[in-house]
């Protein structure tokens, strides 16, 4: 599985921003997809995660109630709505794989995008 995200971009505080994830190679609704972010100087954190059906999704507490993940099974796609963001959301996010039916909730995601940059000024 290949993963590419994009939408990533300078926002101020309070605004939205929408990132997408697309990915190609192996059945992608056979995945479970999740959002992880690293800011400067951080560890690699779990932001939230979506089952391969969509039915089922979790996040972290940080973001629960600002961020929104979905997916589309028929463009192979998984985004995260990102509302009311805070300069706390700046970081580089990654979108991941895990060949998995239900809710992931490992960190151990099979395959990995490259990131896309979030800054989020005050």
């Amino acid at each position: 599985v290949q993963l590419q995200a994009s939408g990533g971009g300078l926002v101020q505080a309070g605004d939205s921003l929408r990132l997408s994830c697309a990915a190609s190679g192996r059945t992608f609704s056979s995945y479970a997809m999740g959002w992880f972010r690293q800011a400067p100087g951080k560890e690699r954190e779990f932001v939230a995660t979506i089952s391969w059906s969509g039915t089922g999704t979790y996040y972290a507490g940080s973001v629960k109630g600002r961020f929104t993940i979905s997916r589309d099974n028929t463009k192979n796609t998984v985004s995260l709505q990102m509302n009311s963001l805070k300069p706390e959301d700046t970081a580089v996010y990654y979108c991941a794989a895990k060949y998995f039916s239900g809710i992931y909730y490992g960190y151990d995601y099979d395959y990995w995008g490259q990131g896309t940059q979030v800054t989020v000024s005050s």
